[in-house]
């Protein structure tokens, strides 16, 4: 009956139970609104959009259900952020109107996600891609925390991912007002008197300051925020029942141990550094510890390292070692992704750096 009222304005992709219907989801990923009813064998439909929202979030969700079950309807709308639930039996016009509306609100909601991923990140890959330029250094290290952070998020199972991955990229930021000895000295993991440290606190403040004049960073903001203090007090934060809140302090643990592990590898070696976090009892997330610890990354197994003249590197290519001036001035630390902007530079003053290049190319 819903193929005969809905088949001529919309593809439609009919399942006949839950597990069916997840099965469909899984493969169609694009599907933009989703229809189920509420008493079903071995899945009800309270369960099913609920698991559906999690394969496909940006679907818009309807649920048909009965009188009887009126009040587990209401649950599943308060729970479940389910877009509308209809009663049976449903009107053709009425049911019309629902998916029309349901259509257009994922229209917005995907509209809302390409202004994100698209106009927001590219500002922001601009924003980074120019201060690389004037600080290598800090920049060069928000490009390895960003990778690492990015392979590790998917593990401890972090949604949305692009706030974590985003406040990687952005980590450094605030330490572009850092004296170079400082930052050496901060990214090789030795000690820093009184003076360097108030420097470092306050370059989480530029940090903030920066960031909170771009739209829509605000789950970024709180992230930086939280791995400030915890950076301070070296201890994870407490445990919480609010879902947002936990979510913030769950990116920020894995920012966090990321961020010590770079600067543990960059002065000891990866293989000490997993040792010594491991030994720091207490001091971190354990699932975040966890996931670094047995992190062997793919990309990491399919890098090639060549040696390449500047007329031969690409966008994407990773810097292997430090790029310094043949007058000893850093261009761009180990770690750094080659940019078109950065190529540009080289080839503009060429004789600059000493050649060949040492590059990671993925496979």
């Amino acid at each position: 009956g819903l193929q005969l009222n809905l088949r001529r304005g919309y593809e439609l992709f009919p399942a006949t139970s839950g597990a069916d219907g997840l099965q469909l989801l899984a493969a169609n990923p694009e599907i933009a609104v989703v229809v189920s009813d509420m008493r079903m064998p071995a899945m009800n439909g309270a369960e099913f959009l609920a698991r559906a929202r999690t394969l496909t979030p940006d679907a818009t969700r309807i649920l048909l259900t009965g009188q009887s079950d009126m009040a587990s309807a209401i649950a599943a709308v308060n729970e479940g952020q389910i877009f509308r639930f209809l009663t049976k039996p449903c009107p053709p016009p009425t049911l019309l109107k629902a998916i029309e509306a349901a259509v257009e609100q994922h229209r917005l909601i995907t509209a809302e996600r390409v202004l994100l991923e698209e106009t927001l990140m590219g500002a922001v890959k601009t924003l980074v891609d120019v201060l690389g330029l004037t600080n290598p250094t800090a920049f060069g290290r928000s490009t390895r925390i960003k990778a690492l952070v990015a392979a590790l998020v998917d593990e401890v199972e972090l949604a949305p991912r692009w706030p974590v991955v985003l406040a990687a990229e952005l980590s450094q930021l605030g330490y572009v007002t850092l004296p170079q000895g400082v930052l050496d000295r901060l990214y090789r993991g030795e000690r820093l008197d009184a003076g360097q440290e108030a420097m470092v606190l306050r370059a989480a403040g530029v940090t903030e300051e920066l960031l909170s004049n771009i739209p829509r960073l605000e789950p970024v903001r709180n992230i930086l925020s939280v791995c400030a203090k915890t950076a301070v007090t070296g201890r994870p934060p407490a445990a919480t029942n609010d879902a947002a809140l936990r979510y913030t302090q769950s990116a920020a643990e894995l920012l966090r141990v990321v961020t010590d592990y770079d600067s543990l590898e960059m002065s000891h070696g990866a293989a000490l550094a997993r040792d010594t976090m491991q030994g720091r009892l207490g001091r971190y997330d354990p699932a975040a510890l966890q996931a670094l610890l047995s992190f062997h990354g793919e990309t990491k197994q399919r890098a090639e390292i060549r040696e390449l003249p500047t007329s031969a590197l690409r966008e994407g290519m990773i810097l292997a070692d430090d790029v310094k001036a043949k007058t000893g001035i850093l261009l761009a630390a180990r770690g750094y992704q080659i940019t078109t902007s950065f190529i540009e530079r080289l080839r503009n003053h060429p004789g600059t750096v000493q050649e060949p290049l040492r590059v990671i190319v993925r496979g």
